[in-house]
């Protein structure tokens, strides 16, 4: 964890420095500031905000200040990362937990009864909405449900965020379109290896024994079958996380929620390099701990894994 997470924070601190268009044109451009005054201006604004020194220094005290808990300040406003990730976090966790449950949803029993009933109308019929799931993306169908309701029934989601605390049912209202969409394109992968993988458990001898024991179908899938499948598919939940906060950024932006993923949209148009960082890095984080912990979870799925 560690090397993967100081390998994260290198990359993510150089490469939003090569990005065209660095903070200090922006806040030139907007101070209007032009001729001999430009430079001038360039070098007292460079000083300000810790930028003119080399690259690598600056590296070092971010690393510095890293460790110590703080993620910066926002160049632009001062306020620091942490306060604006902590203000804007809940948004996308909601979205995030919505869609990985919509998706799981979608997907168990899907997978599940495609491969009880393997190569049948309803296995096809399951296996086309996987597929049909994984090919569209999530931002294409967010852009139509935005769009063409609006045209044709004078309706859109609504745009002013609703808090939960305020109005809950407003506030899924206004989530669970968006959830859902997320949803579907985590479900398609999951459908697919849920049904690959209970094909290979319901082919195993003590599923045959716990059949030829007069077991009912519902006993036998969910007692003994479905619990030795769930192992891939834990993991390849767990790879979705990554999967939903790039999702998000996308998914926030056309229904306008104020996450981490509009937060992270537009810091990148500022330039502001301490809240890109700061996103990209918290998330990494996040991501690489739950690795972790879907790694721990197949001890209790199966407990022929064993830790030492």
């Amino acid at each position: 964890m560690i090397p993967t997470f100081l390998l994260v924070t290198i990359t993510v601190f150089f490469s939003v420095r090569f990005i065209p268009g660095s903070v200090i044109d922006q806040m030139i451009s907007e101070m209007g500031a032009s001729g001999g005054g430009m430079d001038a201006t360039r070098a007292q604004l460079e000083a300000a905000l810790g930028l003119d020194a080399p690259v690598h220094v600056q590296y070092l005290r971010y690393m510095g200040g890293l460790l110590r808990g703080d993620l910066g300040k926002s160049l632009w406003t001062g306020v620091p990362v942490t306060k604006e990730i902590v203000d804007r976090l809940p948004v996308t966790a909601e979205l995030g937990i919505l869609a990985l449950v919509i998706g799981l949803l979608i997907a168990l029993p899907i997978g599940v009864y495609s491969a009880m009933r393997q190569d049948t109308a309803g296995d096809y019929f399951g296996r086309t909405i996987a597929i049909l799931f994984i090919s569209v993306p999530g931002f294409w169908i967010g852009t139509m449900v935005v769009v063409y309701p609006s045209i044709w029934f004078n309706w859109s989601p609504p745009v002013q965020y609703i808090p939960f605390l305020d109005n809950p049912w407003g506030n899924f209202k206004q989530f669970i379109l968006p959830a859902v969409i997320l949803g579907m394109v985590l479900s398609g992968g999951t459908m697919r290896m849920t049904r690959t993988m209970m094909l290979e458990v319901l082919r195993q001898d003590y599923i045959r024994t716990a059949w030829e024991k007069g077991l009912t179908e519902r006993a036998v899938v969910v007692k003994h079958a479905l619990k030795n499948a769930m192992i891939p598919v834990v993991s390849i939940v767990g790879t979705y996380v990554p999967i939903v906060i790039a999702g998000a950024v996308i998914i926030e932006q056309i229904f306008v929620l104020p996450g981490t993923g509009l937060l992270l949209v537009e810091a990148l148009n500022k330039r502001d390099y301490s809240i890109i960082a700061g996103i990209n890095i918290f998330t990494a984080a996040v991501v690489i701990v739950i690795n972790l912990v879907v790694d721990l979870v197949y001890c209790a799925l199966d407990p022929r894994v064993q830790y030492t």
